[in-house]
């Protein structure tokens, strides 16, 4: 383990970001990283059918993932992962656990302190109701076609 490298919040997201980027190339996505310091889409994911947005957010620790600009959840096609590196950050073979959910889902999971200046989702949430999300890459695959119809027409006479 590196001793004596700060660790800042601009390290926790990158190293977040490429963490799912990562993911999304093992499982065989043409996935792109956007670059710049302020972006609502992390990451571009482009599938047979669609053009996915992903919003990375990433924490070190276990409390909760800041989300106070976000403004995205009538876009079908835009995902957020939120990303914790479960209080290990500095030990590369611990593994981050990642919540993947539609945009349209996260509000139901938002905290807002009682300033009202502040809004998350925190940690202990997700793990209690949102474990449906828990590594949700499938939740990216394009959609199923409906199934054929196997039956025959009646023959016109």
């Amino acid at each position: 383990m590196v001793k004596n490298v700060k660790q800042d919040g601009y390290n926790t997201s990158l190293a977040a970001e490429f963490h799912v980027l990562s993911v999304l190339h093992r499982l065989g996505y043409h996935a792109s990283l956007t670059l710049g310091n302020r972006k609502a889409i992390d990451i571009v994911v482009e599938t047979e059918t669609r053009t996915l947005s992903i919003d990375v957010k990433g924490m070190a620790s276990r409390t909760n993932w800041p989300l106070d600009n976000f403004e995205s959840e009538n876009r079908p096609n835009h995902f957020i992962a939120l990303v914790s590196f479960n209080n290990k950050i500095r030990d590369p073979s611990v593994v981050p656990t990642v919540f993947l959910l539609p945009a349209r889902d996260v509000p139901k999971f938002f905290y807002t302190n009682p300033k009202g200046n502040r809004r998350t989702i925190p940690f202990s949430t997700m793990r209690a109701k949102g474990p449906k999300y828990l590594e949700a890459w499938e939740s990216l695959a394009d959609p199923k076609p409906l199934p054929r119809s196997t039956k025959r027409l009646p023959r016109q006479v």
